[in-house]
């Protein structure tokens, strides 16, 4: 399985895709950036939760979570 892709990376995509004009696809945008359209989605949809936009837990609430997990064993 390839590595995560750098975090700037993916902010470009996702700011592409959502400046994108009408007709432009979800697909046409991962295809044009070399990933899929799954992850572009999850993409979004993860940056609509870090924005407020959408209900769901940050990467700043699972780092703590995942702190506290290692504190408690």
């Amino acid at each position: 399985m390839p590595g995560p892709y750098p975090q700037e990376f993916r902010e470009d995509v996702v700011a592409v895709a959502r400046r994108r004009e009408s007709g432009v696809t979800i697909k046409q945008i991962a295809t044009d950036f070399g990933i899929s359209e799954a992850t572009l989605q999850n993409w979004l949809r993860q940056a609509d939760v870090e924005e407020g936009n959408r209900p769901g837990q940050t990467a700043a609430d699972a780092a703590e979570a995942r702190e506290l997990k290692k504190r408690i064993r």
